[in-house]
C-alpha cells in the first residue's frame, strides 16, 4: 500500500502554530483530513530555548514523533522538528495518513517510524508529493538499546504498563504522562509498550513524544520534558504522570501483568511476548506471560505466579510435558515466600494436572503443598488426593515428608500451638487440616486423638464452624475414629453451653445419625423446630427431652442441657420452675445442677407472685444440703408467706419475718415484699389473732408497718371497705388505736385514717353509715361510736375531736 503525505510548516517558531500552514499535501486527502491534522502537527520549542539557537542546539531540542487517531476512524503519524529561533524560522511537521482499517506497510508498528530515513525536514518542491511506500525503521531501538534502556527505568516499568493497560482497556481513563529528559528516552518508553501490549493494541496507542501542553493533548501517552511536567491532579484534571528522571517510585503495583512484563524487560528477555502471545487468553491476562517467564527461568513475586498456576490450571492441556515440568519446577522451587492466594492456585494446578502428568511432577506440587500446610500456619487448604503420591516418586516424596514433618505434625496436634501464627478463629480449621495430612502421609496420631478432639469441641462451640464447615464434614467423612470421638465430645460439653451447641449446628449439620446416642447434640439440633411449634416453654422442654432420647431419670444432665436450651440467660417463672421440679426428681436436678435455676426463679419472682412461697417450701425440702445460709433464710422468708396465709404459722409473726429477714440479708425485694405482705394482708384481716396484731403494732418496725400501709391501699380492701360496714367499723377501730405505739405506726395509721378511710366513709350513704356505727357500738363501746362521729364531723374541728376521744376512749 501507499501512504498520503502531509508537510505542514511554520514561519517562525513563535507562531506556536498560528501562522502555520500545509505547504505540500498528497492528492486525494479529505478537507476535514487536514482541518484535523492542523490541530495535531504544531510544534513549539522547549521553555527557555535560545533565541538564536546553534545549529548544535538546534539538534537538542525534541523531536515529536505523534500517532494521533482521527474523527473517521483513520489515523495520522507525523513529525515535528524544529528549524531555528524566532528569527531564523519554525518548526517542520511531515505526516502521514492511515485510512480506517489500514495500518503500516508490512504491519509495521507505529513508533518505529521513529527517526525514520523517509521523513523529510522540508516541503518538497514542485507541488502535490507522491504517496510513499513505507517508512523505514532507523537503527535507533536496536535489541541491545531496548535492553538497555528497560533495566536503567527498572523501577518505572510496571507502574508505566499497568496505566498503560487501563488506558488501552478504557478509552476514559486518564492520559500517561512520561516526564524525561530527551524526547528520544520517550520513544523508547513507546517501544517497550509496544512490545508488551497484545498486538492490535500496540497498532492502536495512540502518542506524542514531546508536547509542551500535556494536558491538552489528545494523545494517550505524552512525552514532556522535565520543566514541563504536571501535576497529577492539576486543573486541566487528572493525569497518570511517571517522572522517570526523579525519584524512584515506592510501592508496589497491584497488576501481575504489568509486574510480568517488568520482570521480562529487566532480565532482557523480549522474545518471551512473542511466546507468550502464542498461548490462549484474554488480552492483558498475566497468565500466559507468567508461565512463560517461569519457564524461561525468570523470577516471579507471589501474584505473577498464582496466575502462572491459575492460568494453568483452566488450560492443563495448553503446556507439553516439558514446559509443565519447567513450570512446577519453578513453583515448587526452594526458599520462596509464598501467599495463601498462590498456593490455593497450586493446589487447583494439582488438581487439574493429577492423572494427566507423571507423578514426578504432581508429587512434588502434592509435597510443597503439604510442607506449606504444615510449615506455614494459617494456610487454609485441603491436602492433596492420595493420588498425588501414586508410584515410586510418590513414595519418596511421601517418606521424605514424613522424615521431614513428621515431629512438627505430631507436635502441633499434641499441643495445639501451631508453628506459625494462626488467625482468630481458625484453629478448628488448622486442626481438620493436620488430621487430614496425617492421614495422607500414614502418621499414626490415635494416642493424640482425645486431647486434638477436646481442644476442636472447644473451638467449635467459642467460634463456631464458619468457613470450615465443609472441610470439617469432609473429615468426618473420612475418619470414622475422628467422627465418633468428636462427636462424643461435644455431646459430653453440650450441657454446659447448650446454646453455643445449637449454634453450631445450625451452622453445620454434624452427621450424628449413627449409633452413638449422644442425645445432648439431639436435643440441641431439635430446640429450633421445637421452639418455631409455638406453646409454653414447658412444651418446649418436654419436645427437646424427647428427641434426645434419654429419661432424666437415666440420664439427669439431659435436663441441664434441656433448661439452658429453653431459657438460656433468663430464669424460669416460679409456676414452671415448681412443675420442673415436680417433673422431676430432686436428686435429678441436684446431679444436673439445674436445683439453682429453680431457686432462682423464686428469689425473682415478684411479690405477687403465688407459686414462689410453694416452690420455696419445695426447694428447701429437695435440697438441705445444696443452699446456703443467705439463701435459705430468703426461701424461709417465701415459706413464712406460705404459712400466714394459710393459718399454718407459729405465734410471734412479727418477730419471725424481722429475724428471717435479717439472715437473709442482702434479701431480694420480691421475696421481702411477699413475706411482708402476706404478714400485712393476714393483720388486715377481721379474724387476725389480736396478739400478732398487738406485736406487730408495738415492734415500730418501719418497713414492715410501711408494708401495711401499703396493703392497707389495695384495691381488694377498698372494694371490701366500701361494701362491708362491719369492715369499715374494724379497720377505724384499729385505725384509731395505739397512737403511743411509735413513730412508724402513728405516722402510718393517721395516714389510713386520712388517705384511706376518709374517702371511703364520705362516699357511703347515711344508711351505711349509720351500719358502720351500729357495727362500732358492738366491737368497742359508746365512746368509741362518739369517737367515729366526731372524727367523721366535717372540718378541722370534727378531726380534732375526733383524735381527742379517741384518745379517751383508748386509755379508758
Amino acid at each position: 500500500m501507499s501512504l498520503a503525505q502531509l508537510h505542514y510548516t511554520s514561519a517562525s517558531a513563535g507562531d506556536d502554530g498560528g501562522g502555520a500552514r500545509f505547504t505540500a499535501v498528497s492528492a486525494g486527502l479529505p478537507t476535514p483530513v487536514l482541518a484535523e491534522a492542523e490541530q495535531l502537527l504544531g510544534y513549539e520549542p522547549p521553555a527557555g530555548a535560545p533565541y538564536h539557537p546553534t545549529a548544535a542546539e538546534l539538534r537538542s531540542f525534541p523531536e515529536a514523533l505523534s500517532f494521533s487517531a482521527l474523527s473517521d476512524g483513520s489515523h495520522l503519524l507525523g513529525r515535528a522538528v524544529a528549524l531555528g529561533g524566532p528569527g531564523t524560522g519554525g518548526f517542520h511537521a511531515h505526516a502521514v495518513h492511515l485510512p480506517a482499517g489500514t495500518r503500516l506497510p508490512g504491519d509495521a508498528l507505529p513508533i518505529t517510524a521513529w527517526r525514520s530515513p523517509n521523513w523529510a525536514s522540508a516541503a518538497p518542491n514542485g507541488g502535490a508529493p507522491a504517496r510513499i511506500a513505507s517508512l523505514p525503521a532507523s537503527a535507533a531501538f536496536g535489541p541491545e538499546a531496548l535492553n538497555d534502556f528497560a533495566v536503567s527505568r527498572s523501577p518505572w516499568l510496571a507502574a508505566v504498563f499497568a496505566d498503560l493497560r487501563r488506558v488501552r482497556e478504557d478509552p476514559s481513563a486518564t492520559r500517561v504522562v512520561l516526564v524525561e529528559r530527551q524526547s528520544a528516552d520517550v520513544a523508547r518508553w513507546i517501544a517497550l509498550a509496544s512490545a508488551v501490549l497484545p498486538a492490535e493494541h500496540a497498532q492502536r496507542l495512540t502518542f506524542t513524544t514531546y508536547t509542551r501542553r500535556p494536558a491538552r493533548s489528545p494523545h494517550q501517552v505524552v512525552g514532556v520534558l522535565p520543566q514541563d511536567a504536571p501535576e497529577p491532579d492539576g486543573p486541566d484534571g487528572p493525569l497518570r504522570v511517571h517522572t522517570c528522571s526523579g525519584a524512584r517510585p515506592e510501592g508496589p503495583v497491584d497488576d501481575a501483568w504489568a509486574e510480568t512484563c517488568a520482570r521480562i524487560w529487566r532480565n532482557r528477555s523480549p522474545e518471551l511476548f512473542r511466546a507468550a502471545a502464542e498461548l490462549p487468553g484474554e488480552p492483558f491476562a498475566a497468565g500466559p506471560l507468567a508461565v512463560t517467564a517461569l519457564c524461561a527461568g525468570i523470577a516471579l513475586g507471589p501474584a505473577e505466579r498464582a496466575a502462572a498456576a491459575d492460568w494453568a490450571a483452566e488450560r492443563p492441556y495448553a503446556l507439553d510435558e516439558e514446559r509443565t515440568r519447567l513450570l512446577t519446577d519453578a513453583l515448587t522451587a526452594p526458599g520462596i515466600d509464598r501467599t495463601t492466594a498462590e498456593l490455593a492456585c497450586v493446589s487447583r494446578l494439582l488438581t487439574a494436572l493429577d492423572g494427566r502428568s507423571p507423578a514426578a511432577t504432581t508429587a512434588s506440587l502434592a509435597a510443597l503443598l503439604v510442607t506449606e500446610a504444615v510449615r506455614g500456619g494459617d494456610v487454609a487448604l485441603e491436602p492433596p488426593a492420595r493420588s498425588a503420591f501414586a508410584g515410586p516418586a510418590g513414595e519418596r516424596a511421601v517418606a521424605a515428608l514424613v522424615t521431614a514433618l513428621g515431629d512438627d505434625l505430631r507436635g502441633e496436634l499434641a499441643t495445639g500451638a501451631p508453628a506459625a501464627a494462626t488467625a482468630p478463629g481458625r484453629a478448628v480449621a488448622r486442626a481438620v487440616q493436620l488430621l487430614r495430612i496425617a492421614r495422607l502421609l500414614d502418621v499414626d496420631c490415635s494416642d493424640l486423638l482425645p486431647d486434638v478432639v477436646r481442644r476442636m469441641a472447644r473451638s467449635l462451640l467459642a467460634e463456631g464452624a464458619a468457613d470450615c464447615a465443609p472441610v470439617l464434614l469432609d473429615l468426618l467423612d473420612e475418619q470414622f475414629d475422628v467422627r465418633t470421638a468428636l462427636l462424643g465430645e461435644l455431646d459430653r460439653v453440650a450441657p454446659h453451653d447448650p446454646t453455643a451447641t445449637e449454634r453450631l449446628l445450625t451452622g453445620v449439620r454434624l452427621p450424628f445419625t449413627g449409633t452413638q446416642a449422644l442425645p445432648h447434640l439431639r436435643m440441641c439440633a431439635a430446640a429450633p423446630d421445637a421452639r418455631a411449634r409455638g406453646g409454653d416453654r414447658l412444651e418446649v422442654v418436654h419436645m427437646v427431652l424427647r428427641a434426645g432420647g434419654m429419661s432424666p431419670f437415666t440420664e439427669p444432665l439431659v435436663l441441664r442441657t434441656a433448661v439452658g436450651l429453653v431459657w438460656g440467660e433468663e430464669t424460669p417463672t416460679a409456676d414452671e420452675a415448681k412443675q420442673l421440679l415436680s417433673g422431676s426428681t430432686s436428686d435429678a436436678h441436684r446431679t444436673a445442677g439445674t436445683w439453682s435455676a429453680l431457686v432462682a426463679a423464686a428469689l425473682g419472682a415478684p411479690a405477687d407472685d403465688e407459686a414462689a412461697p410453694e416452690l420455696a417450701h419445695d426447694l428447701l425440702r429437695g435440697f438441705p444440703g445444696e443452699i446456703d445460709a443467705r439463701v435459705r433464710g430468703a426461701l424461709l422468708l417465701l415459706e413464712f408467706a406460705r404459712d400466714v396465709r394459710s393459718g399454718a404459722a407459729e405465734p410471734g409473726w412479727a418477730e419471725r419475718a424481722r429475724k428471717l429477714c435479717a439472715g437473709a440479708e442482702p434479701v431480694e425485694p420480691g421475696v421481702r415484699d411477699q413475706a411482708f405482705g402476706a404478714l400485712a394482708g393476714r393483720l388486715l384481716a377481721p379474724d387476725r389473732p389480736e396478739a400478732e396484731l398487738y406485736a406487730f403494732v408495738h415492734s415500730d418496725d418501719a418497713d414492715l408497718i410501711a408494708a401495711y400501709g401499703t396493703a392497707a391501699r389495695h384495691d381488694t380492701v377498698l372494694a371490701r371497705l366500701r361494701s362491708e360496714p362491719a369492715y369499715v367499723a374494724d379497720c377505724f377501730t384499729v385505725w384509731s388505736s395505739h397512737p403511743h405505739a411509735g413513730r412508724a405506726w402513728s405516722q402510718t395509721r393517721a395516714a389510713l385514717l386520712a388517705d384511706v378511710l376518709r374517702p371511703v366513709v364520705r362516699g357511703l350513704s347515711a344508711g351505711e353509715v349509720t351500719a358502720v356505727e351500729e357495727a362500732v357500738e358492738r366491737t368497742g363501746s359508746s365512746r368509741t361510736v362518739e369517737a367515729f362521729r366526731a372524727w367523721n364531723r366535717p372540718g378541722g374541728f370534727g378531726r380534732r375531736l375526733g383524735s381527742r376521744l379517741t384518745a379517751r376512749v383508748r386509755r379508758s
